[in-house]
């Protein structure tokens, strides 16, 4: 119904996330090719976190190294992510162009099994992003699948506090 308030058990896996997400300390990722793939991306990776609560909302200030299968030397990475809160959604940027260029990703919205979903797939140029959130331990996991004309890829990142 519109204008009524999420009800308490859609709002639960949305406020639990929230809570974790100013805790969060370390990252641990994966990659891995799908049949479909066209890159063959896979390798690991681990990063450290400083998470900055500030009036928008979570920032997620990322700084580790990404091992590519097949190769001994890391590669190191940096990235901020934007969380935002409106109701019982959480909203996603990436602001690899500054804070004042986000890169809007998607929502995530309950589930109806404990976790959150995309509500709408990202698009970038032919390929789409979809994500899923899991809430584990002191922290949580976010599964993406990007797909396209040339990839087939699935990422796991590990986030815990």
């Amino acid at each position: 119904m519109p204008g009524s308030a999420p009800s308490s058990e859609n709002s639960a896996p949305i406020i639990e996330t929230w809570r974790r997400l100013a805790g969060l300390k370390r990252l641990c990722f994966e990659a891995t090719p799908g049949p479909g793939s066209g890159t063959g991306w896979r390798g690991h990776g681990e990063a450290r976190i400083e998470a900055v609560s500030e009036a928008d909302g979570i920032r997620l200030h990322e700084h580790g190294s990404f091992v590519p299968a097949g190769h001994d030397r890391a590669v190191a990475f940096r990235n901020v992510y934007h969380w935002q809160r409106s109701g019982d959604r959480l909203s996603l940027a990436h602001e690899r162009f500054g804070r004042e260029r986000p890169v809007p990703l998607f929502e995530l919205a309950p589930a109806g099994d404990g976790a959150l979903a995309c509500c709408r797939a990202h698009h970038c140029g032919a390929d789409r992003y979809r994500a899923r959130l899991e809430l584990v331990d002191n922290g949580f996991d976010l599964i993406w699948h990007i797909a396209g004309p040339s990839k087939d890829e699935h990422l796991r990142y590990r986030y815990r506090g």
